[in-house]
């Protein structure tokens, strides 16, 4: 059984054991037996979290399952891009177009949404 938190508004918080239906309902206080709610307690790190370390830890999780392929190309084109300001209207800020990808034997690859397809 997951441990939840409580807030109790004379004594604080205080964390139970409680099943999974029953995590939303109030849950009596230990110390005075009145009904106390269920809170949520977001870390202070989450809050006071630098915006750039923020967008890391972002970018990271969206690339634990389609990783960015970082190469020559795609850096210098990224500079190219960081040039220009947004809403400038051209061609650096489409995303989404596939793009082509030479493997180390020299053969051509096509990125595709469906990693099962094989392409020709």
């Amino acid at each position: 059984m997951p441990v939840y938190d409580y807030k109790c508004p004379e004594h604080g918080i205080f964390h139970e054991l409680a099943t999974m239906d029953d995590s939303a309902k109030p849950t009596v206080c230990p110390h005075c037996s009145t009904l106390a709610p269920r809170v949520i307690l977001v870390p202070p790190e989450l809050l006071e979290m630098a915006p750039s370390k923020k967008e890391a830890i972002e970018r990271n999780e969206a690339a634990q399952y389609e990783p960015k392929i970082s190469n020559a190309d795609t850096r210098a084109e990224n500079e190219e891009r960081l040039k220009h300001k947004k809403g400038c209207g051209c061609q650096h800020h489409k995303r989404g177009a596939s793009k082509l990808i030479w493997t180390a034997d020299g053969k051509k690859m096509f990125p595709s949404m469906r990693p099962w397809m094989i392409s020709h």
